[in-house]
């Protein structure tokens, strides 16, 4: 990691992208800077340079070279886009706080919602290369078995994509770790199946831990999370940023429902007939167990 880049990092985001592009190349100070950087934004965002050097057990100069080797402008220039990352994930305290001043002064939570999650959903979907799309939507509609795990908050999203999944094709399971039985959900992951992970800040430890044994087993992974520095961006394959910004304590999902039930799209488009056939039986299987409420036409 000698030579700078040629475009320097502008956010965090890319400063992340950065790190991941260059891990096999890094020294093992400059590992222990970057997994610092990645896994505690907030922290190094105030730290200097002894304080970081100290962290992490390097000394001063290897700070201040690892941050501009990166092509920023010495530490304050990596501390500025940690600083830019702490105003952009707002933490429970601040959010709860901006909650309790909107409704002091009059304002309407339910319009700041709908305005937040608009745009969530604008930028989650600008995000997308188009090709990248299709690579995801072929290996949840061609691969032999597809696994779906998100828990805690994400279990919502990815039990739905797992539902929608299980009407357009078979060998879709919901990987929830109930009752301690992970390792056991975990043993049909195969070589060849698609993994999905769902998780975003703070990570669940099993969802990331999962992922990752997946895709050593040679399963292809897909990560929905939040943004480059997410633990499952290193592990997956591939991933899909969405944007959870909400107006009070709790993360909006928003964004994430309208990504699943994107993906689930795209995977019918590709299915064609085979997913028609499969809707088929889920309706005889409706009506032969009288599933949903008769009503006169």
């Amino acid at each position: 990691m000698a030579s700078q880049p040629q475009s320097p990092p502008q956010t965090y985001d890319e400063l992340i992208a950065v790190l991941h592009a260059r891990t096999t190349t890094l020294t093992r100070s400059q590992r222990l800077l970057a997994d610092r950087v990645m896994a505690d934004p907030e922290g190094v965002a105030f730290m200097t340079v002894s304080e970081l050097a100290s962290a992490v057990g390097v000394n001063e100069a290897t700070v201040v070279r690892f941050a501009t080797s990166l092509g920023l402008e010495g530490y304050p220039g990596l501390t500025r886009l940690c600083r830019e990352r702490l105003r952009e994930q707002a933490q429970l305290l601040r959010r709860y706080n901006q909650l309790q001043q909107l409704t002091a002064e009059g304002g309407d939570p339910l319009e700041r919602a709908v305005a937040l999650d608009q745009a969530n959903i604008a930028r989650t979907f600008a995000r997308i290369n188009p090709e990248l799309w299709q690579v995801a939507v072929k290996a949840i509609a061609d691969g032999p078995r597809v696994h779906v795990m998100g828990l805690r908050k994400c279990h919502a999203p990815a039990y739905l994509l797992s539902y929608l999944l299980r009407m357009l094709r078979e060998e879709v399971y919901t990987v929830t770790g109930a009752a301690g039985s992970l390792t056991d959900e975990l043993r049909g992951v195969q070589d060849g199946d698609c993994f999905v992970a769902v998780s975003i800040h703070r990570y669940s430890a099993e969802t990331v831990k999962a992922a990752a044994w997946a895709r050593s087993r040679g399963a292809f992974c897909l990560a929905l999370t939040d943004n480059p520095s997410s633990p499952l961006a290193t592990t997956a394959d591939q991933a899909f940023y969405v944007d959870a910004a909400g107006p009070s304590v709790l993360r909006s999902l928003t964004a994430f429902t309208s990504l699943v039930q994107a993906l689930a799209t795209g995977v019918a488009q590709a299915r064609g007939h085979e997913a028609r056939s499969t809707l088929l039986r889920e309706e005889e299987l409706l009506e032969t167990f009288s599933v949903y409420e008769a009503r006169e036409q």
